[in-house]
């Protein structure tokens, strides 16, 4: 695969400040397939310096033309959708099918939100003798994850380049090449340089000094509620705005009165999508007690369509195949029923884990309280409705949920007392303008839509 050798930086890519490298593996077959430069703090420090030079004149520049910029930054990403694909399937291990849908096909979506946000958006409003206006933060930090590794850059860079402020990315050490394409996909779209600079590199290395330089003046990170602490304690001590969308254990409530066949397929469907790997995935399947060995027989038969290696590709490296693995022998020694999967590695070359169904699932469990972030789904059985509650809301986190009921009206009923931050009501589609985020230790804050466009604003006002 093509890798740059340097960072993207002032509107070009320049050497990396130390010789040490990251090697990227295709998890798919364990081979690697490039290197990209391991970044240090010298290099954020080049990054920021850089971003806070040319943030005045980008904050100053009218909307009407960010959102022009933000447009041919889509297309762009359009242009290039087929590249983008097969570099996500190469270092991720996403079936190219998955790739070409999702991880292409969504960031141009919520790019082309924000173009629209940016030209329609009122950045300033009166209230009473005053008059509110919405400003840009400034310089952003922005911290991505591997699972979503171009949808999560677009989400964060996207809003920020709209509301005016300018950027630097440290992704993920697993997927860099797809971000070094979105660098080059915002150099082809003529964006002014330093608004968008990336750094590649480890996270206790190149992120930590992202999220403690006093340059910075919001960090925005998606990944892990214990690395979302550190960095929410390393910018509270610099009094600086943070934007954490973290972990997550979301409850899949099927109503007796819901079409269980349907809910329960949609239901698998749903976590097995990138292998497990996506942190609003519901991995707690809520069934009615006099419904439940029918669920579990369904989603057993459902489950066994998702095939290691077409339907469903790798983990993303040999850390988490193992810590996946980790749980579901966990779940077996805690007393959950294995109707389907198991431990054992699928495939002898690549990481692996058999799609997983837990049933006899209690609510105190390891696998019922923790987040896997892999195929793996725990089938717990309620009473009734009050105590479905109950469990839903039975975790420390609060990202995401759905809820199925043969009438709409009470699985909105139901979904209002959950303690969570978006809800799908018998299978919501995705909307890239709702607000994205969690209740509870699953953030702060929110993505998309205009909702996330005001975390990177902050209020001034004029009194006349």
């Amino acid at each position: 695969m093509k890798a740059h050798d340097g960072m993207y930086i002032g509107g070009q890519w320049r050497p990396a400040a130390g010789p040490d490298t990251i090697a990227v593996v295709n998890p798919a077959d364990e081979q690697v397939i490039a290197h990209v430069p391991a970044g240090t703090a010298e290099d954020v420090d080049v990054a920021v310096r850089a971003a806070r030079e040319a943030f005045p004149a980008w904050a100053a520049t009218p909307p009407a033309e960010r959102a022009a910029r933000i447009a041919a930054l889509r297309d762009v990403l359009v242009a290039r959708k087929d590249e983008i694909a097969e570099t996500v399937t190469a270092e991720l291990g996403a079936p190219l099918a998955l790739s070409q849908t999702v991880h292409a096909g969504v960031p141009v979506l919520v790019a082309g939100s924000y173009a629209e946000l940016a030209a329609s958006y009122s950045f300033e409003e009166k209230i009473g003798n005053s008059t509110v206006l919405l400003e840009p933060v400034g310089v952003v930090g922005a911290i991505t994850p591997w699972n979503y590794p171009l949808h999560q850059v677009v989400a964060k860079v996207a809003p920020a380049l709209a509301a005016g402020c300018t950027v630097v990315l440290k992704p993920a050490e697993d997927t860099p090449l797809t971000a070094q394409l979105f660098a080059e996909a915002v150099h082809e779209a003529g964006l002014p340089a330093g608004v968008f600079n990336l750094v590649t590199g480890l996270g206790p290395v190149a992120g930590q000094a992202l999220a403690a330089h006093e340059g910075v003046d919001l960090v925005s990170f998606t990944g892990s509620t214990a690395v979302g602490r550190q960095i929410g304690a390393t910018a509270g001590a610099a009094v600086k705005r943070v934007a954490l969308e973290l972990g997550g254990k979301s409850a899949n409530v099927i109503l007796p009165s819901a079409d269980l066949a349907k809910a329960v397929s949609v239901g698998i469907a749903n976590v097995m999508s990138n292998s497990g790997q996506t942190c609003s995935a519901w991995t707690r399947m809520l069934v009615h007690k006099d419904q439940y060995d029918e669920a579990v027989a369904l989603a057993a038969a459902g489950v066994a369509k998702y095939v290691p290696g077409e339907r469903v590709g790798p983990l993303v490296n040999a850390k988490q195949q193992e810590r996946v693995r980790g749980y579901i022998e966990k779940g077996v020694a805690e007393g959950a029923r294995l109707v389907a999967g198991g431990p054992d590695a699928p495939l002898e070359t690549g990481y692996y884990v058999s799609p997983t169904v837990f049933a006899d699932v209690t609510e105190d469990m390891t696998i019922a309280q923790e987040e896997i972030f892999g195929p793996v789904v725990s089938v717990l059985k309620y009473e009734d409705e009050e105590d479905a509650l109950r469990i839903a809301n039975g975790t420390v986190y609060g990202l995401a949920g759905a809820v199925w009921a043969g009438d709409e009206t009470e699985a909105v009923a139901f979904a209002r007392r959950m303690d969570t931050g978006q809800v799908d009501i018998n299978g919501g589609r995705f909307n890239p303008l709702a607000p994205f985020g969690g209740y509870k230790q699953s953030g702060v804050g929110r993505e998309l839509g205009p909702h996330g466009l005001s975390e990177y604003l902050q209020t001034k006002s004029l009194q006349f």
